[in-house]
């Protein structure tokens, strides 16, 4: 009688046991298949995925690059205590240091994803430059003529000047000619002729999609 007792009590506790493991082993899982700070590096870029309308599905049409990059907007991340934040350019406050779950609700929100791109190992050391020319730039406004200007900056320029001691990305002539139809994208038209500016067609400038395609970046994944 105490034989099957003992059997029994040892047999829960086995039981038992192989529960807890296996619930542990979900917890675990389910932490490390779900990206979140954990999969950041300082000086990580976070790319945002393009709409297929309106300004962000315009910027996509004339700048996209790779079939699996469609991005329209930039930021660098930062990680202060245990704290992380995501500068970047954006229409709503210009050039800011903006908390990352913050900004990552923001991308929610607006139904659009954020891929994490990273500086491969040879090209880390410019970072700690990097973030410290974009502490310079915070507090400037939205550049919304996406012309270069030094007291105004868009996403992508933000970026590129925060990096342009290192020379990690270079400035390119831009194009907002229509691939498929090889003429001026419609959207492109109307947005200058309402400004009363001309389509600045090759003048220097930077788009997220350009500076996904550096072949100094490698991509993480999705955050």
């Amino acid at each position: 009688m105490i034989k099957i007792k003992s059997s029994l009590f040892l047999n829960t506790g086995k039981i038992f046991t192989f529960i807890i493991l296996f619930v542990v082993l979900l917890l675990v899982q389910n932490c490390t298949s779900q990206p979140g700070a954990t999969s950041l590096k300082n000086g990580d870029l976070l790319f945002v995925t393009a709409k297929e309308t309106g300004l962000s599905g315009a910027i996509n049409n004339v700048t996209q690059k790779q079939k699996e990059a469609s991005f329209d907007h930039i930021g660098i991340t930062e990680k202060q205590g245990s704290h992380w934040y995501v500068l970047h350019a954006a229409p709503k406050g210009g050039s800011q240091k903006q908390e990352l779950a913050s900004f990552l609700k923001d991308q929610s929100d607006d139904g659009q994803k954020v891929i994490i791109y990273r500086l491969k190992p040879e090209y880390q050391k410019s970072i700690p430059q990097a973030l410290k020319k974009a502490e310079s730039m915070l507090g400037k406004p939205y550049n919304f003529n996406y012309i270069l200007d030094e007291n105004s900056y868009y996403c992508s320029d933000y970026i590129e000047r925060s990096f342009r001691e290192s020379s990690i990305f270079k400035l390119e002539p831009m194009t907002f000619v229509d691939p498929k139809t090889g003429k001026t994208n419609e959207f492109w038209t109307e947005f200058y002729k309402k400004k009363n500016l001309p389509v600045p067609e090759g003048e220097p400038g930077c788009n997220p999609n350009g500076l996904a395609a550096s072949d100094k970046l490698e991509r993480v994944g999705e955050l």
